[in-house]
């Protein structure tokens, strides 16, 4: 099945939410996503790397320099405080989003 394309806005929720059990680096990050998914998204390196620099400029996350699981050198990202108000804020937004198209949906 091909790649569904993520809403816009969608990326900062999921690499937010992510992140919010602790720190990692791109590739774990795009790859838990796709483990929770159950390997329906698939986040694309092209995509990811230019919403983490986003989200490093905004405040919502910090990063360092670290070796990853294969030893490799990584840069971690971790969740600042105001990752973790933007993360509670993108949720509440989100799920409000999807009643509202399901109310459509049942609906229309």
């Amino acid at each position: 099945m091909p790649n569904p394309e993520l809403l816009p806005g969608t990326l900062y929720l999921l690499v937010l939410r992510t992140l919010a059990l602790g720190p990692l680096h791109g590739y774990a990050i795009a790859r838990r996503i796709k483990e929770c998914s159950g390997d329906f998204l698939l986040v694309e390196e092209g995509s990811l790397y230019p919403a983490l620099n986003r989200m490093l400029v905004k405040g919502w996350l910090t990063s360092e320099w670290g070796v990853s699981e294969s030893n490799r050198k990584a840069r971690f990202y971790q969740l600042t405080e105001a990752g973790r108000a933007r993360l509670a804020q993108e949720d509440h937004d989100f799920r409000r989003m999807v009643r509202a198209i399901e109310l459509v949906l049942d609906n229309a």
